[in-house]
């Protein structure tokens, strides 16, 4: 799978290695503010990149949106 980081992570961390950028607080990820990882950690325990995409209602909200994907109207 191919992605653009310019496009999914603040300037600074684009040119990082996948390992920093998996350990980096929530804020790196493109239009997440400080208060956003704040609250994050608040809610649901999350401090970084790879915490979130390992929450489990992140990952219940995508097969939840890969299914709509195979239903035929």
């Amino acid at each position: 799978m191919a992605i653009d980081l310019d496009k999914v992570l603040d300037k600074a961390w684009a040119d990082k290695p996948l390992a920093d950028v998996l350990a980096a607080p929530v804020a790196a990820l493109k239009g997440v503010s400080e208060k956003d990882g704040e609250l994050l950690h608040e809610a649901f325990g999350v401090r970084t990149v790879a915490d979130f995409g390992q929450l489990k209602y992140v990952r219940w909200a995508q097969a939840l949106v890969a299914l709509n994907q195979t239903v035929k109207v």
